[in-house]
């Protein structure tokens, strides 16, 4: 994305790239640009304006303590901000992406300090903050710690006390009971009850 007179603009092989990407058209891709420009006119969605989407998008979901989790997955850059083309790619990897793609974006949820890999620390956090989730569905929930360290021993094959993105995406895609339960709350978020 580029910029024009300080006025955000869609360079020619970000609306290549996009098209390709997201099964939408070169007019669709613009069409998205115009309506996000005119939400966010200098083409960069800040926290507050992500907070605000977040709660319109799941007034129903217990989703308000992972707002600043899943606002990394798509602040791919790390600049504070969301733009156009961030927000585009998460969102057609979390519609249409492989269950291996969406689990690279999923694993950004669970790394908080975004250094690759997820700490025993990181992941009691989260669970801790998605444990209103996870509970409103099965109130026999175990407690957060159970989960946590279930989820991690599942997780950890090389028991080195940490997870990659290959032994995060193998638990999941591997049906292992806790960590299944974990990325399937993070995929709801993303995803609309119809």
């Amino acid at each position: 994305m580029g910029s024009k007179h300080g006025k955000p603009v869609l360079r020619e092989e970000d609306i290549t790239q996009l098209a390709s990407t997201s099964g939408l058209d070169r007019k669709q891709v613009e069409d998205h640009f115009n309506g996000f420009k005119t939400e966010h006119p200098d083409g960069k969605m800040n926290k507050k304006e992500f907070k605000a989407m977040m709660s319109k998008a799941l007034p129903k979901k217990d989703a308000s303590k992972m707002e600043k989790h899943v606002f990394r997955v798509y602040d791919t850059n790390q600049d504070g901000f969301i733009d156009f083309i961030e927000f585009m790619v998460v969102y057609y990897v979390m519609a249409d992406g492989s269950p291996e793609e969406v689990l690279l974006k999923i694993f950004r949820i669970f790394d908080i300090n975004s250094d690759g890999v997820i700490s025993k620390k990181e992941l009691a956090r989260l669970v801790k903050d998605m444990y209103g989730m996870i509970q409103s569905e099965s109130p026999e929930t175990a407690s957060k710690e159970m989960i946590a360290k279930s989820a991690f021993a599942e997780m950890d094959k090389d028991v080195d006390g940490k997870i990659s993105t290959a032994e995060f995406i193998s638990a999941c895609l591997g049906q292992e009971e806790f960590s299944r339960i974990l990325a399937l709350k993070c995929v709801d978020i993303f995803v609309q009850d119809d």
